[in-house]
């Protein structure tokens, strides 16, 4: 869902030709504190779990989501052009069908 509503956002501000603006960069980090959260969680989570779940896999992918964000946006924030907007939103991209990725890994 949050990453749904900032890939509208970014959509706008890449048909209007803008960089991403400072509140794109504080949903952006939002978003990070709700990936960490979910780190803490799916690892304490997979320490108390009985199902058969690959625990390297599930944790690499866990690390990796919470790092795709802070790389497109330090990306962004070099490219201030209509070019940084879109890294950014194909960094949401990316998270988004991490996510999924995730929760076929746990299913």
């Amino acid at each position: 869902m949050l990453c749904g509503i900032t890939m509208l956002l970014l959509l706008v501000h890449l048909v209007r030709d803008l960089a991403a603006q400072d509140g794109m960069f504080v949903l952006l980090g939002i978003t990070e504190l709700v990936l960490l959260g979910q780190l803490v969680a799916g690892c304490i989570a997979l320490g108390s779990t009985d199902r058969e779940v690959d625990g390297l896999l599930f944790v690499s992918y866990l690390v990796g989501v919470t790092l795709v964000l802070p790389i497109g946006a330090f990306w962004s924030l070099a490219e201030r052009n209509r070019a940084g907007t879109a890294v950014v939103m194909l960094a949401v991209l990316t998270v988004a069908a991490l996510e999924v990725r995730l929760d076929g890994i746990w299913s």
